[in-house]
């Protein structure tokens, strides 16, 4: 096993570990030829008759990783092999994990998770519209980095936890995981991905563990009201356990979330026109209290109001594609 001071290859040396989980570690290290930080994966051998076919499995899916080019995926630059270990090493992304995130913080706003959301139906689009599609498999928080500039950046490939291309079983991280990852022969492909983002999304946006939900994941505004009906809406529809019914690609996962914005920014015709209304009724209702010449005047001033937004109304709808 690696330790901090290690010499990798005669050239990256190891500074630190970054994190670990199941069969791998990951380390930082520098490469003392170029002077530039990576990551470097480390997978251990188990020790049983599995590790040859994970081997074979991970040379393959390093190989078709090597050729991705996108920023938000980190990119692959070697991968060694010894008796009892693969390495892979890769670009070092600065910043934290979306879990990290929660942790510090808790519950993240819906502005903040719709723009993650829309970041991450860009890499997915990509991934799955190669000419090989590459279903991530892993969708989960704890996989996601988010950098000092607001970026996201898919790090774990689920290299160390039986990612696998096309129809084959694809266990990911249950509470995340599409139920059909769970069934030997099942159909895998975007919409498994699409799954795990609304299962990530609902807990950036609750704050909720679904590692503890089995399949039952709750309408967001039953945990916190003041959220979107919209949004949860398009949250229920990933989520659904029959593939079918779900959105059935990252595109069109992500014009959901363009179209969420514009539904909560209405155009000033709607404003103007509910707040017409509110105020016609509130000066019926004035009108026929004690206090009748004073209300009155009050709502001589308000009526040139109401004229003038009906108007400007009028302008806007006329103008098109124009705000005001």
């Amino acid at each position: 096993m690696l330790k901090v001071g290690s010499l990798v290859d005669d050239k990256y040396i190891i500074l630190a570990e970054i994190g670990r989980g199941g069969m791998s570690v990951v380390w930082l290290a520098i490469n003392e030829r170029l002077n530039r930080n990576v990551a470097i994966k480390e997978i251990r051998d188990t020790g049983t008759a599995h590790d040859e076919i994970l081997r074979n499995s991970l040379r393959m899916e390093v190989d078709t990783l090597k050729d991705l080019a996108h920023p938000g995926l980190p990119m692959i630059f070697d991968v060694i092999v010894t008796d009892d270990t693969f390495l892979i090493v890769m670009s070092y992304v600065e910043g934290e994990t979306l879990s990290e995130r929660l942790k510090k913080q808790g519950a993240q706003s819906q502005e903040v998770v719709i723009e993650w959301g829309k970041q991450l139906c860009d890499i997915l689009e990509y991934l799955h519209s190669r000419n090989q599609p590459i279903i991530y498999g892993d969708i989960k928080p704890a996989n996601i980095m988010l950098k000092p500039d607001g970026k996201l950046v898919l790090i774990d490939f689920g290299i160390a936890g039986g990612y696998r291309l096309n129809d084959l079983l694809a266990l990911g991280t249950r509470g995340y995981a599409a139920p059909e990852q769970y069934s030997v022969g099942a159909q895998i492909d975007a919409r498994t991905d699409i799954y795990a983002l609304g299962v990530t999304l609902y807990q950036l946006l609750t704050g909720e563990n679904p590692t503890k939900l089995s399949y039952k994941i709750k309408p967001i505004r039953q945990i916190n009201p003041t959220l979107s009906s919209d949004l949860e809406e398009i949250i229920e529809k990933c989520t659904k356990i029959n593939p079918d019914k779900r959105f059935q690609s990252a595109l069109e996962l992500k014009i959901a979330l363009e179209a969420y914005k514009e539904m909560e920014r209405p155009s000033i015709g709607i404003r103007f026109r509910n707040f017409s209304s509110a105020w016609k009724k509130e000066r019926i209702f004035k009108t026929d209290s004690e206090t009748n010449a004073t209300i009155s005047y009050a709502t001589e001033d308000m009526e040139m109001f109401y004229y003038n937004a009906e108007l400007l109304m009028h302008l806007h709808n006329d103008m098109e594609d124009t705000e005001i």
